[in-house]
């Protein structure tokens, strides 16, 4: 039975992995449908949003059922109760890997952001890949340095969503009111999407250390954003 178990654990782990890759690949098309207001990549990028939907929920069901029959204690119960929190959060990285696809339809054949925003978005979209890069190296390797990664990069696009606050606000600043409304939506997108990848980093690091400190400063401040109109 022990055998089986560790098994079941393993493919926890690998479905875990599976998923971030699925999230990875839609950032990487969101991003690319986004900077060169491409309709066809966002329509896939939106289309493959149920995929992950569906992972996520099989991989709830598989750990639902691990701790019904296993009945796991201690360190094994936090690993299938963290992966439960895991794949939550997962599902929502692709949810806003398609708000930021959703935008870039929503506006087509037009940019969603202003010239004056392009390269700021650009270099915001390049670190959540990068993000996503790291979290699925992550859950396949357990390498603690990569969480520290995460949490670097983290920091970055937290720079870059207030450069953008900041520059709608400004008094230079004459985009139309809708033109303010997709700026701040899509940087909010891009920054909670790094967010729930540091989430991740943390309860990766405490099933490896034990050590949860630190990571209120990580819990969400503000409610979701209203999603953009299908």
């Amino acid at each position: 039975m022990r055998d089986v178990f560790q098994q079941e654990l393993a493919e926890v782990q690998e479905r875990l992995v599976d998923i971030a890759n699925h999230v990875l690949v839609s950032i990487e098309a969101a991003v690319r449908a986004f900077g060169d207001s491409n309709v066809q990549l966002a329509e896939q990028v939106i289309a493959a949003d149920p995929v992950i939907d569906d992972k996520a929920a099989s991989l709830d069901e598989l750990a639902i059922d691990i701790i019904a029959r296993q009945s796991p204690v201690a360190r094994d119960l936090r690993i299938v109760v963290s992966a439960l929190r895991i794949s939550a959060s997962l599902e929502r990285m692709g949810d806003l890997a398609r708000h930021i696809a959703m935008l870039a339809r929503y506006r087509f054949p037009m940019q969603v952001v202003p010239e004056s925003l392009q390269p700021t978005f650009a270099e915001m979209g390049a670190s959540d890949i990068e993000v996503a890069r790291l979290l699925r190296d992550l859950l396949e390797t357990q390498d603690l340095t990569i969480a520290d990664r995460i949490e670097i990069a983290d920091e970055h696009v937290d720079k870059l969503h207030r450069d953008v606050f900041a520059h709608v606000l400004g008094t230079s600043w004459e985009g139309a009111a809708h033109t303010t409304v997709d700026a701040t939506l899509a940087s909010r997108y891009h920054e909670r999407f790094a967010d729930h990848a540091v989430g991740i980093a943390k309860k990766v690091k405490y099933l490896a250390t034990g050590d949860w400190a630190g990571d209120e400063e990580h819990l969400p401040k503000n409610p979701e954003p209203v999603q953009p109109a299908e």
